[in-house]
């Protein structure tokens, strides 16, 4: 019953296969601001992320988010830094059009939150371009080898951490998706591709083991509430030399 769980999927969703109409498109972007609020990634953030910043002692810092989505976690980044009084430059990547012109058109209200269209596998910044550099619910849509090129791009351009959020791989969050969870869903692009990110994300063991092969160090995997991930890292300083070395 449980050996679907044993191993990654890498069947495509049909966010990544490109099938869906732009009506479905809007739809799924609505419906995950939801899904992102409540059901963890801005918690994650919060409970995570967020507080190591602060932990820093910076009074500015800059941020980038890879595969940003609807930018939300931009925006929960940009009042936590508001609240603190703390100068933030904050970018969300995208590689789709759409999504990016859709962060700038929702951060209206956030000078600090710029957009920019590029690939996650060539990300269009030099070395140490931002203090930190984050991604939320994209590492599952990658195989193992995606995932370990985006997280050496991502500590390429970071200099102080690298943070991924992102599903945690478990039997109890599968069923409660494919039961519950659906009932109360409308996109037929959330509702469908859910469960399959489910069977697409990670076990602890299987990030930590993908961030050294990115050549990570002091990696470190936290559970989140509920059923995420939370894997942060830097690159290592030898790691960088030998690359400019080159």
């Amino acid at each position: 019953m449980f050996e679907v769980f044993r191993q990654r999927s890498y069947e495509l969703e049909r966010i990544d296969k490109g099938d869906y109409t732009p009506e479905e498109y809007e739809g799924c972007l609505a419906e995950l601001r939801s899904v992102n609020r409540w059901l963890g990634d801005v918690s994650a953030l919060r409970r995570s992320v967020l507080p190591e910043i602060g932990r820093d002692g910076a009074r500015e810092f800059s941020m980038l988010d890879v595969g940003a989505g609807t930018g939300e976690l931009l925006r929960e980044s940009a009042r936590w830094a508001r609240a603190r009084k703390l100068k933030a430059m904050l970018v969300g990547l995208e590689l789709n059009e759409r999504a990016a012109q859709g962060i700038l058109e929702e951060s209206r209200e956030f000078d600090e939150i710029v957009a920019v269209r590029g690939d996650a596998l060539r990300l269009p910044f030099g070395d140490g371009a931002f203090d930190y550099v984050m991604c939320s619910l994209f590492t599952h849509h990658l195989r193992d080898e995606g995932v370990v090129a985006v997280l050496r791009e991502m500590s390429r351009v970071a200099r102080r951490r690298v943070y991924v959020i992102d599903l945690h791989r478990h039997p109890v969050a599968y069923y409660f998706y494919t039961t519950v969870g659906r009932l109360l869903l409308h996109s037929p692009l959330v509702r469908e591709d859910g469960a399959l990110s489910i069977l697409r994300s990670f076990l602890p063991e299987e990030l930590r083991e993908l961030a050294t092969r990115a050549g990570l160090s002091g990696v470190e995997v936290e559970r989140r509430f509920p059923y995420r991930l939370v894997l942060s890292g830097e690159e290592s300083r030898g790691q960088r030399s030998e690359v400019r070395g080159q």
